[in-house]
Order: structure tokens, then C-alpha cells, then sequence
């Protein structure tokens, strides 16, 4: 009986792992936003109105990721669950090929084991192309991540963050009264 408990939960992780595989390779290829909203309101944990996901993003562990209103998910970013919640506000805008890590791990341990933390990026945040975002981390209202960064540390708000690791090198000063709606055909 053991045994096909065992051989049952396995079964399970399979099918679970390929649903994510289809998904991730294929589904969320598709050239219609129609089509990748409704996978990505499978897959995750919430999804605001008028998000707008293009094609190439991919998800591990979508249930423990929440994303509101009016935010664009560009090409090829990956939003990753497995270490702990990834939570982003409204009216964010994320540049491509971004990855939003919640699991890393430990350089320091003698057995190479995992380490998570939440991720929360706060609303109208705006992240440039080809950011890699750590876990255990917080990026304050209206911040900027500028293209390459690689945040390790919390992010003010308003601040305006670069380089490797990230560091601030200038403030925001807008007024954030924008809505953000971006959806290019075919994209």
C-alpha cells in the first residue's frame, strides 16, 4: 500500500511538473492575450484586470504569485513561486526577459540547499529589461529598476536603482497618475 501511495504522489508531481511544461513552452507562446490571460488565471495565484502578460513569460509555482491591476508582463520574464510569495502591486511595468526570483541557493552551506523569501514590488514600480530580482526583497512605490540591475537589498520608493549589485543613483519625481494598458497585437 505504501509503495502505491509513493508511486501515486509521484504520478501526481509529473503531471503537475508537465502541466507547467506545456504551459510554459507552448501555451503561453500563443499570439493572443486572450488566450495567455485565461492560462495565467490557471496558473496563478491572482491576476488584477487589465494585466496584460506577452508572449514568452514563464511560471514556477504560480500559486503563490499575485499580481494586480493594469501591470505589463513583457516577453520572456520569469515569475517564480518556490521559495515564498511574489506579490506585485498595481500598475506595474516589467521589461523583458526580467527575472523575479523567490528561491536561491545558500553559497555558504556545505550541502548547496535552498533558500527563499517574499518578493513584493510595490504599485507603479517600473523594472527595465534583463533585471534579475533576488529573494527576500521589497521595491518601494514608483521605484525604477534600470536595465542589467540586479537587486539584492529593498528598494526605497521613488528611488530610482542600477547596476550590480543595485544601488541608487537618482530619485523619481513623478506624480504617478497613469494607467498603465499595453497590449500590441501579435505580442
Amino acid at each position: 500500500m505504501r509503495t502505491f501511495l509513493r508511486a501515486l504522489r509521484y504520478t501526481k508531481y509529473l503531471l503537475v511538473r508537465f502541466l507547467y511544461y506545456l504551459c510554459n513552452e507552448w501555451l503561453l507562446w500563443f499570439p493572443s492575450h486572450t488566450v495567455r490571460l485565461g492560462i495565467m488565471k490557471i496558473l496563478l495565484g491572482s491576476v488584477g484586470k487589465d494585466t496584460s502578460f506577452l508572449m514568452g513569460c514563464k511560471v514556477r509555482k504560480g500559486k503563490n504569485v499575485h499580481i494586480g491591476r493594469n501591470c505589463v508582463i513583457n516577453r520572456c520574464v520569469l515569475l517564480d513561486g518556490r521559495g515564498g510569495i511574489l506579490k506585485i502591486g498595481n500598475n506595474v511595468d516589467i521589461g523583458q526577459e526580467t527575472n523575479i526570483w523567490t528561491l536561491e541557493h545558500d553559497p555558504n552551506d556545505d550541502y548547496h540547499r535552498d533558500v527563499g523569501g517574499d518578493v513584493i514590488i510595490e504599485d507603479y514600480v517600473w523594472i527595465a529589461s534583463r533585471v534579475t530580482i533576488l529573494p527576500g526583497v521589497r521595491i518601494g512605490r514608483g521605484a525604477v529598476v534600470a536595465a542589467g540591475a540586479v537587486v539584492t537589498k529593498d528598494v526605497p520608493p521613488m528611488a530610482i536603482v542600477g547596476g550590480v549589485p543595485a544601488k541608487i543613483i537618482g530619485q523619481r519625481k513623478s506624480k504617478l497618475l497613469y494607467t498603465l494598458r499595453h497590449r500590441p497585437p501579435f505580442e
